[in-house]
C-alpha cells in the first residue's frame, strides 16, 4: 500500500501541513504510522477525508460538528443526524441573511440621510440614533 508524506497529503487536499497536525490533535484524522525514517505515512484516503472536512467547514459546520459527524460515520451507523444538522445550518444561514439585510437597509439609510459622524451626526432624522 502506498503511503503519502505530510507535504503530499497537504498539497493534494489543498491545506497546509500544520492543518494535518491540528486535525490529528482534534481527532478528525487518525495519527498515521511513522516510516522507518520517522516521517508520517498517511494512507491515501486521508486526502479524501480532508477534502470532506474542508467542504463541511465551507458549509458552516464547526470542526467540533464535523468531528461528531465523522465519528458517527466511522462507527458504521447511518447519519440521519447530518440532515438534521444541515437543516439547522440552513436556519442559521437564514437568520444571518436577515441580519445582513437589516444592516444593509440601515447603511442605505445612513447614506441617503447624509450622515457625517457616528458621534455627532448633524443630519435630520439620523437612522443611527433611532
Amino acid at each position: 500500500m502506498t503511503h503519502l508524506r505530510s507535504g503530499q497529503v497537504a498539497e493534494q487536499a489543498g491545506v497546509n501541513p500544520q492543518t494535518l497536525r491540528y486535525y490529528e490533535r482534534r481527532g478528525l484524522i487518525a495519527e498515521p504510522p511513522r516510516s522507518p525514517g520517522g516521517h508520517r505515512a498517511y494512507p491515501p484516503e486521508t486526502v479524501d477525508l480532508l477534502i470532506v472536512i474542508k467542504a463541511a467547514q465551507r458549509l458552516g459546520f464547526t470542526l467540533e460538528e464535523v468531528a461528531e459527524l465523522i465519528d458517527t460515520g466511522r462507527r458504521g451507523h447511518p447519519t440521519p443526524d447530518l440532515r438534521a444538522r444541515a437543516k439547522a445550518k440552513i436556519a442559521e444561514v437564514d437568520a444571518r441573511i436577515a441580519d445582513l439585510m437589516t444592516i444593509r437597509t440601515t447603511l442605505n439609510q445612513v447614506v441617503t440621510a447624509g450622515c457625517d459622524s457616528l458621534t455627532d451626526c448633524t443630519c435630520p432624522d439620523c437612522p443611527m440614533v433611532t
